[in-house]
């Protein structure tokens, strides 16, 4: 039994040496209390209604919070793509869910969730109307009604972006998104490199607004 628990550990140990920090980014350490100029310096940029979400840093990290229906996309594209990209780990929660944000009903909205955005190629989104091509993306969110571990799939990008609920709860969540198995999982092929990434929050259709915070977000490879 002791040697059986001896083989255990090396293993892990041999697992973890092949897993390599490729980018992180901690919210809770800074020395500024400005959110925006914050971000800003780490190569965040801002889509939507960025002036109807309050930004926010505390010992949590970054706190997002609106009291009305508001939509937000903040990211960074990456000047060199990451290659060789296994799986992200993301450290955040939500203290209060938008009512009625519900993907199994359809109304797909989030107090929070990320896109990764894999490679070059780009795909149409599925609108008659001329609309910006995108390429392949995972959308991980924490979500109060959705099932924990399904797949759906969001009103355009079918072909390219798939969105997972990665939790219910309330409070602190540490996410561990395996990246490269679901790649292979949807689109049998190896995972492209790392090209951006953003975090959301879309409270449009629903009521009562949404709070969140993100404290960290690291990528791993091998």
């Amino acid at each position: 039994m002791r040697l059986f628990f001896l083989l255990l550990f090396v293993t892990s140990l041999l697992f973890a040496a092949d897993k390599k920090v490729l980018l992180e980014i901690d919210f809770t350490k800074h020395t500024t209390d400005d959110a925006i100029a914050l971000l800003a310096s780490k190569g965040f940029e801002f889509l939507l209604d960025v002036d109807k979400i309050d930004f926010k840093l505390s010992k949590n990290g970054l706190e997002l919070e609106t009291d009305t229906k508001a939509a937000v996309l903040f990211g960074i594209h990456l000047k060199k793509p990451i290659e060789n990209v296994t799986s992200v780990s993301i450290e955040w929660g939500v203290e209060r869910f938008p009512k009625n944000a519900n993907w199994e009903e359809g109304n797909n909205r989030v107090a929070l969730g990320a896109i990764l955005v894999f490679g070059e190629e780009k795909f149409a989104s599925g609108l008659p109307i001329i609309a910006p091509r995108a390429p392949y993306f995972f959308g991980p969110f924490i979500g109060e009604h959705e099932k924990v571990g399904k797949l759906y799939l969001g009103k355009l990008y079918k072909k390219a972006g798939r969105y997972y609920c990665v939790s219910n709860i309330k409070g602190f969540v540490h996410t561990e998104f395996d990246a490269e198995k679901r790649f292979y999982e949807n689109f049998d092929k190896p995972i492209p490199p790392l090209v951006a990434f953003a975090f959301q929050m879309n409270t449009k259709n629903t009521q009562g607004g949404a709070k969140a915070f993100i404290r960290k977000i690291v990528f791993y490879g091998k």
